[in-house]
Parts: structure tokens; C-alpha cells; sequence
């Protein structure tokens, strides 16, 4: 029978309990690390899954864009991910600067898969993940929480000794209680310490801890206030990297991933431009524009704005006027105070709009060679 209200049939997502949030007035003054997980997310939501050599065309280019962290595979999916894997490592072309990363599930046949393929690597990230949300534990697998919560351990011990069985290799590890934002925060935490109990993690080798949005239930500020709560509450906050892992299904994954910058995460994990699993995944060329663009504006009114002397009628403005900024793929639009008579008045001096656009031009273009370098470090 269908109902006459559908509206009626499920309930608002819950707010976090977390009434001194200190977010909302925290600004983004640097960009966090970066993840691709072009060739794993991005890669498994195509109808026709790139093969080998265009996913090493696609490894080359993302070297050459500057990431640094590239999510390289799911070796354990099968034959053409572990050879894909297996070869890239064989055949040196990882560059020493780039960290690759693997994703595995908790099962120890997977994770020994996972370590296999990557033998001979100079270092890299294990990732390893579960799901811990009640729809999960209740349904999926009929468990309580704390054989969910022996899951995690048990992978983590499991890395732990895969990666004394291979000591050439830099080792370092990403846990990710999976479906992180629709569980219980107190549950997550529980996950996230056990784990971190067994890797013995410090300040100089940190643990990676993925909060994911594995499906997008709510608005991004409560996405904000869980990363908050959890940047909070976590012992050893020193020793750990607070990643974000958000997707598009209501269409805010970006604005999830700002949010979640602002409340205390340290990398941002997604794919270049969107895509991804269902609706996608975060797209981490409008972050990092989006951040590169604050940077813009706080350089501008840092360098202008003690500067700028507002006349009475530049209070009340007879015709607003903003200068228009364009570059070749984004839009800055500053409004400086307004004389009336489209002049403006910087110190002692009045300057008209093509003399201020030039300084804005220049600087813009000093931004450019700076900026772009330093969100990519």
C-alpha cells in the first residue's frame, strides 16, 4: 500500500550534541593534503573500467598534475588489479616522492593479497576499512559491537605483521571506519582507538583515520560537527591524520569537504574532477580552487584594505560597483569602497579602475606561481 504522506516515513538525521562548535568561525588559511582515488573510486564508477595502459596513462598524468598521494588500486578485486598494481611497483615508476596507497577490506586473506602486491615498494599506504553502522551490524552482519569492533582489530594486527614480514618497505596505514557518518560517533571512536592500540603509532608515523561520508545523509554541517566531535575526542590527536572521504549523493560533497577542513581534518581524499561511485565523489580540483580563491581575497584585503581611506559617500555609494577579476577558469569579484565617481582612493592618492585592475593583475599573477605550488605540497 503506499503511503499517502511518504514525507512521514523517515526521520530527520540527528544532530550532533556539540553546542560550542568552533567551526563555523574557523577560516581555511592552508591546503590540507591530497588524496586521488581516481584509478580505485573514479575507476570502479565507470561503465567500462579502464585496462592497464590507460590506467598507467592515467598514474602518469596525476604525477605530472604534482599529487602526491595516489590511491593506485584495490589489488585484492582481482587478476587485473594485482597485476596493475604488482607492475607499477616492478617497474621503478613510482617516483620517490609519491606515496601510493591500496585499499583492502578486513579479511586476512584480502590483506595478504594486498601486502603481496606490493612487494618491492619503497613505501607505501595500506588501507584498510570496515563498516561499523547499525544498519551494518544488524542487518549485514548480524553482530554485536564488539565483534564489529574485533574486526578492526584483527585487521590491524594483521598489517601490523604483514609489514614486519616486508621491512624494506616504508610502511604506513589508513583506517577507515566505513559508513563513519551514519554510526554512532561514540562507536566510531571506539573503532578508531583499538586500532590505533595496536599500531603503536607516533607523531613521526601517524595514523591515517578516513572518516568517511560513505553515503551522504545529511547536510554538511553536521558532516562538520563529527569530524569536530572526533578531532576532539581522539587520544593522541598528534599521532593521527584526520581524513575526509565525503561522496555527492545530496549534491554537497564539496561543501562537506570545506566544512570538514574547517572543523580539524588534515587531508581530503576524491577524485580530480567528481566522479565516482552513484553521484561521485569529492571534487578535488573546486577545493583546492575554492581554497586557492580565499587565498585571492585574504592576500588582496590584507594588502588593500588598511589602505583604502572611505570617503561619506563611499559609505553610501550612489551606484555600486564591483572590479571584476577574471582568470582563465574562475571568477573573483571584490568590491572595494566607491567613491561615486568610479575612482577610488588609496592612501593620499586617487586611482582609477584601470590603474587598481593593474595592481590586482599583477598580484594575481604573483599568487598564481606562488599558490598553486604551495597547494600542491
Amino acid at each position: 500500500m503506499m503511503l499517502t504522506d511518504p514525507s512521514q516515513k523517515y526521520r530527520s538525521f540527528p544532530q550532533v550534541d556539540l553546542p560550542d562548535r568552533q567551526w563555523p568561525s574557523r577560516v581555511i588559511t592552508a591546503p590540507p593534503r591530497w588524496l586521488s582515488t581516481d584509478m580505485r573510486d573514479g575507476n570502479q564508477s565507470l561503465i567500462d573500467p579502464m585496462n592497464a595502459e590507460k590506467k598507467r596513462r592515467f598514474f602518469d598524468l596525476l604525477v605530472k598534475v604534482g599529487v602526491k598521494e595516489i590511491e593506485i588500486g584495490f589489488p585484492s578485486a582481482g587478476a587485473t588489479e594485482f597485476d596493475f598494481i604488482s607492475g607499477l611497483v616492478q617497474s621503478g615508476a613510482i617516483p620517490d616522492d609519491v606515496m601510493p596507497q591500496v585499499l583492502t577490506q578486513a579479511r586476512a586473506d584480502l590483506i595478504a593479497t594486498t601486502f603481496e602486491s606490493l612487494r618491492g615498494a619503497k613505501q607505501a599506504i595500506v588501507h584498510v576499512y570496515n563498516a561499523i553502522s547499525p544498519a551494518w551490524r544488524d542487518i549485514v552482519f548480524q553482530m554485536e559491537r564488539s565483534q564489529v569492533r574485533e574486526i578492526a582489530v584483527n585487521a590491524a594486527k594483521l598489517l601490523r605483521d604483514h609489514a614486519a614480514a616486508q621491512p624494506d618497505t616504508d610502511w604506513h596505514f589508513e583506517y577507515s571506519p566505513e559508513t563513519f557518518s551514519t554510526a554512532e560517533l561514540d562507536f566510531s571512536l571506539e573503532c578508531c582507538e583499538a586500532v590505533m592500540e595496536i599500531l603503536q603509532l607516533t607523531p613521526q608515523r601517524p595514523l591515517i583515520l578516513n572518516l568517511p561520508a560513505t553515503v551522504e545523509c545529511a547536510t554538511p554541517n553536521i558532516y562538520a560537527d563529527q569530524i569536530e566531535w572526533i578531532c576532539r575526542n581522539i587520544s593522541r590527536r598528534d599521532s593521527v591524520v584526520i581524513s575526509l572521504h565525503t561522496h555527492n549523493d545530496r549534491g554537497t560533497g564539496v561543501a562537506a569537504a570545506e566544512l570538514g577542513i574547517m572543523a580539524g581534518a588534515d587531508r581530503v581524499e576524491g577524485c580530480l574532477f567528481g566522479n565516482g561511485e552513484r553521484t561521485g565523489n569529492c571534487d578535488l580540483v573546486t577545493v583546492a580552487l575554492n581554497i586557492l580563491t580565499a587565498f585571492y581575497i585574504s592576500a588582496f584585503m590584507a594588502r588593500y584594505s588598511k589602505q583604502v581611506e572611505a570617503s561619506e559617500t563611499a559609505r553610501r555609494p550612489d551606484r555600486p560597483r564591483a572590479l571584476r577579476r577574471l582568470s582563465s577558469n574562475r571568477e573573483t569579484f571584490v568590491e572595494p569602497y566607491v567613491r561615486g565617481d568610479g575612482r577610488y582612493r588609496v592612501s593620499s592618492r586617487v586611482l582609477d579602475e584601470d590603474a587598481l585592475l593593474q595592481q590586482m593583475l599583477q598580484l594575481d599573477a604573483d599568487l598564481d606561481r606562488v599558490e598553486l605550488e604551495h597547494l600542491l605540497e
